[in-house]
């Protein structure tokens, strides 16, 4: 069964995303649909964690405009000076 869903989207990525599917020979419902699937089934999943890997968990509170990205090249670059 299916169900008719509306999304409010913005006009520059509908077209974007019609182009793409376009290309992929798809619709855009089925990439959307394909997209859910997809993160919902991930999600789904249960992850084993390692014992060690779940005692650490939630050992370390970053704030929440920490930017991992910025840190790592910062320490990149001090490293190679």
């Amino acid at each position: 069964m299916t169900t008719k869903l509306t999304l409010t989207i913005d006009d520059t990525v509908v077209h974007s995303a019609k182009k793409y599917a376009r290309k992929k020979g798809k619709s855009l419902s089925a990439l959307v649909e394909n997209y859910l699937k997809a993160i919902t089934t991930r999600e789904n999943q249960n992850e084993t964690l390692s014992p060690r890997v779940t005692k650490l968990m939630g050992s370390i509170t970053l704030p929440a405009d920490f930017d991992y990205k910025k840190t790592i090249n910062d320490a990149l670059i001090e490293r190679y000076k």
